[in-house]
């Protein structure tokens, strides 16, 4: 099969290659799908597991992309629950062979019924910023109905869907990101945008979530914002600055079927969107995943028509 590999860490994006690569076997439990649409997500690059297997053995090379969507092909040894020409989607292993490949093998836990009506494009876009959102405002947040939420990078990936998962649920929403992000941080929901290029962001006084995508000093002036009893759940590593009395929280976003059913189904009833910058085929992988301009949204891999 034709797959995208990496061989060199410190090579980045830039020393992804397109190359030919044994088709997976589907192991018990598992199964293999056809790849229809891979989502991938730059920083995965770094990750030990993208490297190394889990017992810290060289796994090289690699293929990078943990979202997919396609069709199941073949079933392991007592796997249950999915069928073969099923149309599935979800979030694969991080320490196996990723999605940017014409196959690719997953647990079938990991994977959630991807219905008709929803195109493999939008169905690989959902779960890492999907699920994301979802279990750092649910689960770590502890979101409750009428609380403000403190979004940054509102009109990113994650942020987008954050922002208009909060005002689903009832929060008052406050984005934030660069000037440019502005109108499309009001269109994905927020009530207020704050440019972080400012000093508006002390100005807005305290909120009871803070989503941090960013981290760094951004993260260290918004944990002053949280007020008491509130939560500062974070994506971008272990918290450098917790509330003066409420929580921090730092998470590593899991696969879930049944959150994938809830955020598919949103997106089927108008309620979702997802946040589409760019749609590239698998011969054109490699470009398209080292952009020479800021893509505002995920790029994703076509790797079927």
């Amino acid at each position: 099969m034709r797959a995208i590999v990496v061989t060199d860490e410190a090579a980045g994006p830039a020393g992804m290659t397109l190359a030919d690569r044994p088709e997976p076997e589907a192991a018990g439990n598992d199964v293999v799908v056809q790849v229809h649409a891979s989502g991938f997500t730059p920083g995965e690059l770094t990750w030990p597991g993208t490297w190394t297997d889990r017992l810290g053995r060289d796994r090289t090379p690699s293929i990078p992309g943990h979202e997919v969507a396609g069709v199941v092909s073949a079933l392991g040894y007592g796997t249950r629950g999915l069928s073969v020409g099923q149309r599935v989607f979800g979030l694969t292993d991080w320490t196996r062979d990723g999605t940017l490949a014409e196959y690719v093998a997953v647990e079938a836990r990991n994977l959630a019924p991807l219905p008709g009506d929803v195109d493999f494009t939008v169905g690989a876009s959902l779960p890492i910023s999907g699920l994301t959102a979802w279990q750092g405002l649910f689960v770590h947040g502890r979101f409750d109905v009428g609380q403000s939420v403190l979004v940054h990078g509102a009109a990113g990936g994650v942020g987008s869907m954050v922002t208009q998962l909060a005002r689903e649920a009832g929060a008052y929403v406050i984005g934030t990101g660069r000037t440019a992000d502005r109108e499309a941080a009001l269109d994905f929901g927020a009530q207020e945008f704050v440019d972080l290029g400012g000093s508006e962001l002390e100005e807005i006084g305290g909120v009871d979530l803070v989503f941090d995508m960013i981290g760094g000093d951004i993260q260290k002036r918004s944990a002053a914002l949280v007020r008491a009893g509130g939560t500062l759940v974070s994506i971008a590593g272990p918290p450098e600055a917790r509330p003066a009395d409420g929580v921090a929280v730092d998470f590593v976003v899991e696969a879930d079927r049944a959150q994938l059913g809830e955020l598919v189904q949103r997106v089927r009833d108008g309620r979702l969107r997802t946040n589409i910058a760019n749609v590239a085929s698998l011969d054109d992988a490699v470009a398209a995943l080292n952009p020479t301009t800021r893509v505002k949204g995920k790029t994703i891999i076509q790797v079927r028509p």
